[in-house]
């Protein structure tokens, strides 16, 4: 999912700037250290482009050059070719010409080129990030995955205003959530996984229109904030951190347009919202290893779209029935480590074509939990918020019943 959305925002830039086209161009996708992926554009240089004495390029080489010099190691020499003011030469970055107030591509030879975008991928850099390279107004794209970067970012960030993607995934940075990237105007992807990130995450995060929120293996921890409800993100990824509390009720008033959650590994609590049913085009929905509770809302059934459905190591019990089972696009189902304590017919065709049930209390079948473990069911008393909604289930009209019980779409603390 997120390989095409960044391979679609690679080709809009190269329409928003088509002299890129006739330089050496080419996009490629790998997976980094620690299961970071990145998607780089390995630029051999720009072309067409009038040379490095417009201001925007005296600039970009200001900011370059502190940026080189706040480097501390540079295994592959990709620095080496940082030499001189023709900064549209030097490796991994990426030059084009500027455009008109219309928004129109200029290619007369009296406008000066700009630095649209920075690509170093899997260079094994090893340094900070300076607040010179707020200088670099124009870049639309900055990749840093698979680095060594530490510390924070800069709050001079902010004037960043055309920036629409930020990478900083596989790297050493620190300290807590990265406010300052809420106040660049134009982010609409913001991937921050593996690094060393802590503390809250703020309730501006999902009020803020970005499509994609890779916030997975740092230390984040606290309550997801009830503002998530707001987020318009096609893709959040939330998993391997130290968040606690409930899945935010709020959660089944996002826009029907999500198309992949991952809440794995955290310290949740509570109950799966019923909400979930709202999400239609949902394909990967990931809650395990963690501590929720209660039955399966009835609402799962909507999910008809969901090809990834996994609920292990949880404490979810009850029935799998065919809200789970039925599911026409479903590819993996993993329920391992619950309670679940019975089976339907068409659960029971999925057991034996190999999807994980293990380790329940499913009378009659292989590989469960002893008898002793099954006697006390966990969160037996625990009563999770449902709204009545009409039998046999409409999911048509699912949104319309619960956003009936609802004030607002607009949820804050």
């Amino acid at each position: 999912m997120e390989n095409t959305w960044i391979l679609t925002f690679h080709l809009l830039l190269l329409l928003l700037h088509p002299n890129a086209a006739k330089g050496a161009i080419g996009v490629g996708v790998g997976v980094g250290g620690r299961g970071g992926i990145g998607v780089g554009i390995g630029i051999g240089g720009s072309v067409n482009t009038p040379g490095p004495s417009g201001s925007n390029l005296k600039s970009a080489f200001t900011a370059l050059q502190a940026w080189k010099s706040a480097m501390t190691d540079d295994p592959l020499k990709i620095l080496d070719t940082w030499v001189g003011p023709n900064v549209c030469s030097y490796r991994g970055v990426f030059c084009a010409n500027s455009q008109d107030d219309n928004g129109i591509v200029t290619t007369a030879a009296t406008e000066s080129s700009i630095v649209a975008g920075i690509d170093l991928n899997h260079a094994n850099l090893q340094g900070t990030l300076v607040k010179d390279l707020s200088l670099l107004s124009d870049i639309t794209l900055f990749h840093l995955n698979s680095n060594r970067f530490s510390g924070s970012l800069p709050d001079t960030f902010r004037d960043l205003t055309s920036l629409q993607e930020l990478d900083l995934s596989n790297n050493q940075l620190s300290g807590p959530f990265p406010m300052v990237t809420l106040s660049m105007p134009s982010l609409i992807y913001l991937d921050l996984r593996f690094n060393n990130f802590s503390g809250q995450l703020p309730d501006q995060l999902f009020n803020k229109k970005l499509d994609a929120i890779f916030l997975n293996n740092n230390n984040f921890g606290g309550e997801i904030p009830d503002s998530l409800g707001n987020s318009p993100a096609s893709v959040i990824n939330l998993a391997n951190n130290k968040l606690s509390g409930s899945i935010p009720f709020s959660f089944g008033f996002m826009g029907s347009g999500l198309k992949e959650i991952l809440f794995l590994n955290n310290q949740l609590t509570g109950c799966i919202p019923q909400g979930v049913g709202i999400f239609t085009e949902m394909q990967v929905f990931d809650v395990s290893f963690n501590s929720l509770m209660g039955h399966l809302p009835d609402t799962m059934s909507c999910l008809q779209d969901i090809e990834v459905l996994n609920l292990a190591h949880n404490k979810l019990s009850g029935e799998l029935s065919d809200v789970v089972c039925s599911l026409r696009s479903l590819l993996n189902l993993t329920v391992a480590y619950n309670f679940f304590s019975g089976l339907s017919q068409e659960c029971s065709r999925l057991f034996s074509v190999g999807f994980d049930f293990s380790d329940n209390c499913i009378p009659g079948r292989d590989m469960q939990r002893p008898q002793p473990d099954c006697s006390i069911i966990p969160g037996g008393s625990l009563n999770c918020l449902r709204i009545p909604t009409p039998k046999p289930l409409v999911c048509a009209a699912l949104a319309a019943t619960l956003s009936k019980h609802t004030n607002s779409r607009s949820f804050s603390p």
